[in-house]
């Protein structure tokens, strides 16, 4: 019983810090690229895994290992990151954070693919009036500039989603922070060369808070928020632990409100909720 409280706790800790990813990208995103800012933070998290990795002498992962530790590396080093700072430089983070809806369906998806389990016709009922919800938000909301955005974040959260699942599969054997760990090495004789290639000529006009959101991005959103998270899911089991992701919606609006002044429409929060609500009767239907 201990265990599974402790997977609740690791897990609600991990939500918590993912909620402020949007806000802490849309400030970094003010000053820099987003193809910098997406490898910059996929790079400093790698030293810092590597620290950790032989500070605690861990050993390789198998071979069967890698195909999933890539899967995940694509999934949430490389294309949540990128394509959320893509939208992120067009659109408010609240906006974005409607998409965050989705995720634990996608998430509850690509486990079920991943996992060859055969959910309930329900499931597809519910995962369809989700994703109607949240495009019809988007359509309604959104001019033909943030519409590009909107469909970045589509990409966003499906990825993520698949990044999710195989990292939280892998964790069971692996342990939940060495695959984030590992996932960040493997991607780093990528995002290292693309740091230094898309590297602004001069910080001289970078502010504080920009610094201060790629510092949280790069730490916090890439590197501890994933200890916290895999190490919940493993320990809670993916199934349980992932409905804390139905808080992450909420979570990231009042951030973005609070931190960002950002304003909040009833409809926004209304959408929100109507795809939390489809996301919960899914996974009662999902196996």
């Amino acid at each position: 019983m201990k265990y599974i409280t402790n997977g609740w706790i690791n897990g609600f800790i991990g939500v918590l810090i993912f909620a402020g990813s949007l806000p802490a990208t849309r400030i970094a995103v003010k000053d820099f690229s987003p193809i910098f800012l997406t490898s910059i933070r996929a790079t400093i998290a790698a030293f810092l895994a590597i620290f950790l990795l032989i500070i605690l002498k861990q050993p390789k992962p198998k071979t069967s290992d890698f195909p999933s530790l890539i899967i995940t590396s694509l999934g949430v080093v490389i294309g949540f990151p990128l394509f959320t700072a893509l939208a992120l430089k067009h659109i408010t983070s609240a906006h974005s954070i409607v998409f965050v809806g989705l995720l634990p369906l996608s998430t509850a998806i690509f486990a079920v693919i991943r996992g060859g389990e055969r959910p309930k016709t329900l499931f597809w009922l519910f995962s369809l009036l989700g994703a109607m919800f949240v495009a019809g938000y988007s359509f309604l909301a959104s001019s033909s500039t943030s519409l590009n955005s909107d469909l970045l974040m589509l990409m966003a959260i499906i990825l993520c989603g698949l990044g999710y699942a195989d990292g939280a599969r892998l964790s069971r054997t692996l342990g939940g922070w060495q695959v984030i760990s590992w996932s960040l090495l493997i991607s780093l004789p990528i995002m290292l060369p693309i740091a230094i290639i898309t590297m602004p000529k001069s910080f001289e006009y970078v502010s504080v808070s920009s610094w201060i959101g790629l510092a949280y991005v790069s730490i916090f959103s890439m590197l501890i928020g994933f200890i916290f998270w895999y190490r919940g899911l493993a320990q809670g089991g993916i199934a349980a632990i992932s409905q804390l992701q139905l808080f992450q919606p909420f979570i990231g609006l009042g951030l973005a409100s609070v931190v960002l002044n950002e304003s909040i429409s009833w409809i926004m929060l209304l959408v929100t909720i109507a795809a939390v609500i489809c996301v919960v009767g899914a996974k009662n239907y999902a196996r």
